[in-house]
This record gives structure tokens, sequence and C-alpha cells, in this order.
């Protein structure tokens, strides 16, 4: 009985430091997201001052920050590519939506230039929201007045050359959702540009960091980026079906993975 008592105390203790443990990890995380945007800071600023000059600050994005944020945190990105992006041609961009890291991963996934189409309230978090204005494209998902101004943003982006990149699931889902059903915004514009869907499954992401502070861990980052769709012989009333083919795609490959 005594014994018991020991193991059941020694248990306790060893739950109470891992968490402790992942909570200072994801306090590094926040430090790593904030060092490298407050030592580049005059770069940035200068590189947001002008929508010509985004293609450096992506630059800086993808190397400077989502790399050292990923590689920080121990998660070693691992792609499987059924198709290749060519350099310099304009794509949207969509993946399934479960983590924080998904920004990072997706900016890693894509040397082409790309912006961002996000909600409104990440651009009220300190000082990673003042630059989030200033380089994605905001959308407040309850105004048909900003949906509207959505696509005059994202066409002008595509005219300089520029990628986008949508989450169609419109937000993380709850903790028991594998994938949530798809908005057919990101499938509309693409149909509306005549350029290609680029569907892609972050497998390890939900995973690797939850938005639960006590769960998450290092390791490997499974993407796979799949075959492109086309949308040249497509129209806007096709939105619907491009959605729930590109979803089903999606959800087959989490399911090939073992995640359900």
């Amino acid at each position: 009985m005594h014994f018991r008592k020991i193991s059941v105390f020694l248990a306790s203790m060893l739950a109470f430091i891992k968490n402790i443990g992942r909570i200072f990890w994801r306090a590094w995380f926040y430090l790593l997201v904030l060092i490298p945007i407050l030592i580049f800071f005059p770069i940035l600023l200068l590189f947001t001052m002008s929508e010509k000059t985004y293609p450096q600050f992506f630059w800086i994005a993808r190397n400077l920050w989502a790399r050292p944020i990923l590689f920080g945190m121990g998660f070693f990105p691992k792609f499987k590519r059924e198709a290749n992006i060519v350099k310099g041609k304009s794509y949207m961009l969509i993946a399934n939506h479960t983590s924080m890291t998904d920004i990072m991963l997706m900016l890693v996934a894509s040397k082409n230039p790309f912006v961002f189409v996000g909600k409104k309230e990440l651009s009220k978090l300190p000082i990673f929201g003042f630059f989030y204005k200033r380089t994605c494209i905001l959308v407040d998902r309850g105004s048909a007045r900003s949906r509207k101004a959505v696509y005059d943003s994202a066409q002008e982006r595509l005219k300089q050359g520029m990628s986008i990149c949508i989450f169609p699931e419109g937000g993380v889902p709850k903790e028991d959702i594998v994938l949530d059903n798809f908005k057919d915004g990101a499938f509309r514009l693409a149909i509306e540009h005549q350029i290609p869907i680029v569907p892609m499954t972050f497998a390890d992401n939900k995973q690797r960091f939850p938005y639960d502070v006590f769960k998450g861990s290092p390791g490997r980052m499974r993407v796979t980026i799949h075959p492109f769709m086309n949308t040249e012989d497509k129209e806007v009333a096709d939105k619907k079906e491009m959605s729930e083919v590109a979803r089903e795609l999606i959800f087959k490959e989490l399911t090939a993975y073992g995640i359900s």
C-alpha cells in the first residue's frame, strides 16, 4: 500500500514537471516569434512601406523568421511533393488549419512570394500584428463589405505576380474535428483569376503545437503538396464542387497519415 502511494506521487510529480516544461517550451515559441521581428524591425518596416518591396519582406519572413521558429522549436518539415511550384507563377495555396505553426510551415513550403488572407483579429496582436496588417489581406468575416474588399486586394496582388494563401476552413476547427467544411472563397478567387489551386496537407501540426498549452512536442512536420487543381476550364458556379474535391483530397491524405 505504501509503495502504491509512492508510485502515484511520483507519477503526479512527473506529470507536473512535464506540464511546467511545456509551459516554458511554449514561452520559447513566442520569444522565437518576437526576437527576429525586433532584430530586423527597421528593415521590415522599410520593406513594408511599399507593395513593390514585398518580395524582399517575404524572403526575410520565410528564411529569417519562419525557419528559425520551426527549427528552434524542434520541428522538422518533411515534404512529399506530388507537383512542383514554378518560380514566378501565381497560385492559390490552401491547406488544413490546425495550429499557429501553419503560418510558418506555409512560408517554408512555397518559395514563391505569397500573401495571406487572414482574419482581422490577428492584427491586434502586439508587434506581430503591426506587420500582419501591413502585409496580409485582412477580412472581417462578419462584413460583406470586407469580403468584397478581399477580392479587390487579391486582384492587385495577383497583378504584381504574387500568390495568395487561404486556409479554407475559415479558422482552426474544434479539437474533435479532423477537417472542417471548406468555405468557397479561395476557389472563387482562383477561378476568377484563372490561377491553379495548390492543395496541401499538414499532417502533424495539430499534434506538434495544438492550442492546448499542456500538449505538443518536437518532431517532424509532414507536408504533402498535392497535384494542382486547374481552373482554366472552370466557372464561378464550379467553386462549391472544387472546394469539396479539395477537401476530400486532404481528408484522404490525413487518413492515410493515420490522423483521425
